[in-house]
This record gives structure tokens, C-alpha cells and sequence, in this order.
């Protein structure tokens, strides 16, 4: 048994680990997800490094705007941010069809090309104080780092062991908070080293970093097995097995994994017909078990920004000195170790909690957490408010320390684990328009807190108390949502997903009906049902 065999058994507890092939966990899927998961430090670099750069004085000179009125500033400082998130969204509608017609591998090497020539334009515009080629670079970096957004878990999710999906699904979100935690980093050493106007347009060019490694990574990576299966290339989905999980083309495992992907495959052809988008959105919405799939992913999305995540990932350094951490410096230091926390929450969690406590408790425990977490900070600017020219009382310094842990809760459950279930409870046939729905409903409502978190910041209360208070709610919501309708998918093979949710109760009725005179599809047995 290898080494990396011998620590996974130790840590993850779930039935696939105890029955699996050691072999599987092999350097080809580690190295592959790693290459994957660049695409999610794309999102963590650009929202770790616009906050703080929106702080410095010398960019605020740059794009005259330095001596406006805060309502002024609040309001420029949101549309710089919020474009990018504009541009994630708009991505969303058409990376579904990219991916399914050009395959994953492509697809993310297109995104990382996208989001290198929006950087150049926010560079560019950053080094000669245009606001308008600053908006365009950021509305075109943020239609690579959406796409990038879709494209991660899906392909990550379609390569990996199903013993350890869950943790290797997650290597997005810690790439996207390492990536942050770098930006937080680059900041703060910018403003104490460099000069104007380096001192922000050296933050912004070095997030074409991840990118490059990205586009790099998916030119050494094979494309997913299962898009090559749905393409009817057997042999190359064969292969690529083979490789990625180190056992020879005989091996039971290998020919069971291709097997089920081919019954899954047959049943979805029988009973769905062609595969326009008309007929998979119809599929989508009208087979009651894919609906709700889709359903729990749209809502999964919602709830995740609607727990604060990026009102504060983006703002970090505008929400500690609204807590009272006075200094540029001391906030943006205050948000490098914001940056530490969330990294290591969220490498703890994919490495000890995964694919061991699972989806559901991960979920339900976090959303308490963060709840209780952000009551507390609300209680503070509601009760002992920040004086300005005061030092930190010690209620306030249990505030910040609560911005910690709730930042930490996140990273345990609701930032990996929403992104996991979305890429692996939809059908195979539906999973590219699954995950594309739920990354724009992600970045529709990322964006509505990008454009109205400083807003409510000055509007809602000393030291925006009530947006403390809302996001809370929102998180005690989200427990119950959970307790009710998100069933446990840990260590579920992706082909078992259809079982869990119901689709393959009408797959067996039709197999054991004679096929003359039966519904082409799922969809016109439900019509016939009803």
C-alpha cells in the first residue's frame, strides 16, 4: 500500500475507501485536479486584491475620486468590483454549450486565456487612470473566471475517485482562498514597499499568475472520461481511465467504472432522445427528479451569498476599519490574517471532513455557526460601536475575532461543500447545465452584494450592524433548508445519483415494459403520468 493510500484510509471513512483499489490515488489524478483547481484561485485572486486596492490612496488619485464624498467613493468603488461579477454571469450562458461541444479541457484553457487579456486591460487602464478600459478589463476577466467557475468542479468531479470526489471537488475552494490569501499578502507588502504607481498596478497584473498555470496544467491534462464517453469515444475514455487510475485495462475496477457509465449512458439515450438544449432545459425542469436537483443547486447558490462571504471577502479591509482597526495598514494586515484563517479552514475541511462527516452535517453545523457569529458582531455595533481616534475596546476585539471564526465555519461547510453537491447530483446528461445554473445564480447574487454591501454598510446601522444581523438570518434559514431537503452523497459513485433522487424508479418501469408503444422519453412518461 503507498503512502498516499495508507494516510487517505486513515482519514477518510466512507464504504468506497474501504473497498476501492489502492492504486487509484495515484500522482495522475492529484497532479490533474491541482492543474483544475487553478481555475478557482482566477475568482480568489481578483477578490483578495481589488478590496485592498480600492483602499489605496494613490489609485483613489489615480481615477479622481480621492476627494469625493464617501457616498460617492462607495458608490465607484462597487462598480469597479461589481463589473467583474457581471462578467462572470453573462459566462455562465454559454459555457454549458462550449464545454459539452469542445470538451472540458478546452474549454478551461479558454478561460484562463480570457481572464489574461481582461488583466491587461486593468492594468493598462490602472497605469493611465481610465475608468472605462478598467470596467472592460474587468467585464472580460470576469467571463473567463466565470467560466472558469462552471468548469472546475465539473471536470474535477468527472476525473476524480468517487472515494474522494468530495475532497478533491473542494481543491476549488482552497485554491480560490489561497488565492486570496496571496492577494491579501501582495497588498499589504505593496503598500509598505512600492511605489506609486506600481504599488497597485503590480497587485493587479500579478493575477494573470493562476491563469498562465491554469492554460498550462490543462495542455498536460487529459480530457474527462465521461465527456469522451457522452462523445461515444470509448476507446479514449478507456484509456484515459487506464491512466488516471493507475490499474491495467483488465482490471474489474476499471471495466466496472466504464460499465456503469455506459448503463447510464444507454438509459439516458432510450428514454431522452436527442440532447438539443430546448430538449435538456425541458429534461431539466420537467422530470421531477432532475428538477429538484436543480432546484437544490439554484438555492444551494443563492444561500451561499447570502451568508456575507464576499460582502466581506471583497471589503475585508473597508469592514475592519468600520470595525475599528484604524491605519490602511492595520486593516489590511487585520485581512491578510482574515486571508490565513479561511486557507487553513478550508484545507482542514477537505482533508479530515469531507468525505468523512459529509455533505449534510458539514452544511448543518456551519450554517449555526456562522449565524451565532455574525449576532455577535451585530450585537457589537449595536450596543458598543467604534469611536473614531478610540482604540479597540475588548467587545470590539471579540467582534473581529468572530469575523475569524465565522470565516473558518465557512470553510467547513457552506463555501467547498455547495460547490461539490452541484457538480455531482445532476445526471450526467444534465450536469454541464446544472453546474452552469448554479454558477450564474451564484454570481447574479455575487453580484448584488459586490454592488450594495458598502451601501448597507453605511446605511444599516453603526458600523453596519444590520447587515450583520442579515446575513445571520439568512445562515439560521439555511440550516433548516438543509435539515429538509439535502440528502447525505457522500461516497456515491456519480451514476448513483439518479437512484438517490428518484429518476431511476421510472428508468426500471420502462425497462420492464415492452418498448413498442412506450414513451420515447422520461419526460413524456411524467406527461402521460399526468
Amino acid at each position: 500500500m503507498g503512502v498516499t493510500a495508507k494516510f487517505l484510509r486513515a482519514i477518510v471513512r466512507n464504504d468506497a475507501m474501504r473497498s476501492d483499489p489502492d492504486e487509484i490515488y495515484g500522482w495522475r489524478v492529484f497532479t490533474l485536479v491541482f492543474s483544475a483547481c487553478f481555475g478557482g484561485m482566477l475568482f480568489g485572486w481578483d477578490t483578495g486584491s481589488i478590496g485592498g486596492i480600492l483602499t489605496m490612496p494613490d489609485f483613489q488619485e489615480k481615477f479622481n475620486y480621492a476627494h469625493s464624498s464617501a457616498t460617492a467613493k462607495s458608490n465607484m468603488n462597487q462598480n469597479i468590483v461589481s463589473t467583474l461579477q457581471a462578467g462572470c454571469f453573462a459566462a455562465c450562458f454559454f459555457t454549458s454549450w462550449i464545454t459539452d461541444r469542445y470538451g472540458r479541457r478546452a474549454a478551461l484553457m479558454g478561460s484562463g486565456f480570457l481572464t489574461i487579456i481582461g488583466i491587461i486591460f486593468q492594468a493598462a487602464s490602472a497605469a493611465k487612470g481610465t475608468i472605462a478600459v478598467m470596467y472592460v478589463g474587468r467585464f472580460i476577466a470576469g467571463l473567463g473566471i466565470g467560466a472558469a467557475s462552471a468548469l472546475t468542479p465539473l471536470y474535477v468531479s468527472e476525473c476524480a475517485p468517487r472515494a474522494i470526489r468530495g475532497g478533491l471537488t473542494a481543491f476549488y475552494q482552497l485554491f480560490n482562498v489561497f488565492g486570496i490569501m496571496l492577494a491579501f499578502w501582495v497588498n499589504y507588502g505593496c503598500l509598505l514597499h512600492v511605489p506609486a504607481p506600481a504599488i497597485y498596478v503590480v497587485p493587479l497584473t500579478l493575477q494573470a499568475l493562476p491563469a498562465v498555470f491554469l492554460m498550462g496544467g490543462m495542455f498536460l491534462s487529459p480530457e474527462s472520461p465521461r465527456w469522451c464517453a457522452r462523445r461515444d469515444d470509448w476507446d479514449r475514455a478507456n484509456q484515459i481511465l487506464i491512466k488516471l487510475r493507475g490499474l491495467p485495462a483488465d482490471s474489474e475496477y476499471v471495466q466496472n467504472e466504464i460499465q456503469e457509465m455506459a448503463d447510464q449512458l444507454e438509459h439516458e439515450r432510450r428514454l431522452t432522445g436527442d440532447a438539443t438544449f430546448r430538449t435538456l432545459l425541458r429534461e431539466m425542469w420537467t422530470i421531477p427528479g432532475n428538477r429538484k436537483r436543480a432546484i437544490i443547486s439554484v438555492l444551494l447558490m443563492i444561500f451561499q451569498q447570502m451568508t456575507g462571504v464576499n460582502a466581506i471577502n471583497y471589503y475585508a479591509p473597508q469592514i475592519f476599519a468600520n470595525l475599528g482597526m484604524t491605519g490602511n495598514d492595520s486593516s489590511l494586515f487585520a485581512t491578510g490574517i482574515y486571508g490565513v484563517v479561511k486557507t487553513a479552514a478550508c484545507a482542514v475541511f477537505l482533508v479530515f471532513v469531507a468525505d468523512s462527516l459529509g455533505r449534510r452535517w458539514s452544511l448543518l453545523w456551519t450554517a449555526a455557526a456562522q449565524g451565532i457569529f455574525l449576532y455577535i458582531v451585530g450585537i457589537y455595533g449595536r450596543v458598543q460601536p467604534p469611536v473614531a481616534g478610540q482604540p479597540v475596546t475588548a467587545f470590539g476585539y471579540v467582534a473581529i475575532t468572530c469575523i475569524y471564526l465565522w470565516a473558518g465555519s465557512f470553510q467547513f461547510g457552506w463555501g467547498p461543500v455547495c460547490w461539490i453537491l452541484v457538480s455531482e447530483i445532476p445526471t450526467a446528461r444534465l450536469r454541464a447545465m446544472n453546474v452552469a445554473i448554479g454558477a450564474a445564480t451564484q454570481w447574479l447574487f455575487n453580484f448584488v452584494c459586490a454592488r450594495s454591501v458598502l451601501t448597507m454598510q453605511n446605511t444599516m446601522g453603526k458600523a453596519g450592524y444590520g447587515m450583520f444581523f442579515m446575513f445571520g438570518s439568512f445562515c439560521f434559514i439555511m440550516g433548516i433548508f438543509v435539515w429538509f431537503f439535502i440528502p447525505e452523497t457522500k461516497g456515491l459513485s456519480l451514476e448513483r445519483m439518479d437512484e438517490l433522487f428518484g429518476v431511476t424508479d421510472l428508468v426500471k418501469k420502462i425497462d420492464a415494459e415492452p418498448e413498442a408503444g412506450q414513451a420515447d422519453s422520461i419526460r413524456e412518461e411524467v406527461e402521460i403520468k399526468s
